[in-house]
């Protein structure tokens, strides 16, 4: 399994992370499953169904492109065939202003970005269909989602991008009352803006930015035992962090290790 990330073109920097690829190793072609782990980040996702099929837990097929949005309940992506992917991690609040409507309409679910309006030609999936090289995918989508941000109204939100930078600089740790007070907003006008422009409540993106500083602990080893990493992260005790920890990976932290494939922060690759 080959995966990699690419840096994003300059002009998309506010929007995205990064852009990546995952190919199949083909001395290993036996069927996959992507279990997405929640990281407070929407994107996008093309796998050319020539090559291999995403279906959804509910074994229904998904599109060959397809955009989605924060995902914060336990699921699963069975792929039939070969990884020939390209991705698009994007930053928690971008899919408002690139797309133009609220994230939160995307939550837990996703989009097929053919019905998305592109200039008159080939529609995107027949563009991206044109090459087999990942680079020039990515420049595809690229020109598609410039596209798409200079059409749009909306631009990225300054107050719910400075709370985005305090809960993800204090890895979910800092107190959301204070956060709210600073900002001069009340509770209800926090929630609302946070929801529109990422898709959750500030509490869960909160509670999923300490998932992820628990999980990046994990991954590099940097712990003696497991109430060490519960209490760096701010949990409670041991147990409240095995519960929460299940809630987002779907298997308990001590089960990392025995997971195949751990490609990115934001899913494991298993094989079925």
């Amino acid at each position: 399994m080959k995966f990699e990330r690419k840096p994003p073109p300059p002009h998309l920097k506010d929007y995205i992370q990064y852009c990546w690829t995952l190919e199949s190793d083909e001395s290993n072609l036996l069927p996959k499953t992507l279990g997405p782990l929640a990281d407070g980040c929407p994107g996008l996702i093309f796998q050319p169904s020539r090559k291999g099929v995403f279906f959804d837990h509910h074994n229904k097929q998904l599109p060959e492109i397809f955009v989605y949005g924060q995902t914060v309940t336990r699921t699963a992506i069975r792929l039939t065939g070969k990884f020939n992917t390209v991705g698009i991690s994007f930053y928690p609040n971008a899919l408002k202003p690139i797309f133009g409507f609220n994230a939160n309409e995307l939550t837990d679910t996703c989009l097929d970005a053919n019905v998305l309006p592109i200039p008159q030609g080939l529609s995107l999936s027949e563009q991206l269909l044109d090459t087999s090289f990942p680079a020039k995918q990515i420049e595809i989508l690229s020109s598609f989602l410039s596209a798409q941000v200079s059409k749009n109204e909306s631009s990225v939100d300054p107050v719910t991008r400075y709370a985005l930078s305090i809960i993800i600089q204090s890895k979910g740790m800092v107190p959301l009352k204070e956060l709210q007070k600073s900002l001069n907003l009340s509770e209800r006008s926090f929630e609302r803006r946070f929801n529109q422009h990422v898709g959750i409540s500030p509490k869960l993106f909160s509670r999923v930015c300490q998932f992820q500083s628990s999980l990046r602990q994990l991954k590099n080893n940097q712990y003696t035992k497991l109430s060490d990493v519960a209490f760096d992260n701010g949990y409670a005790d041991q147990s409240h962090f095995i519960r929460t920890f299940k809630e987002f990976a779907g298997f308990a932290p001590y089960q990392l290790q025995k997971q195949a494939s751990g490609l990115a922060d934001h899913f494991l690759v298993l094989l079925q």
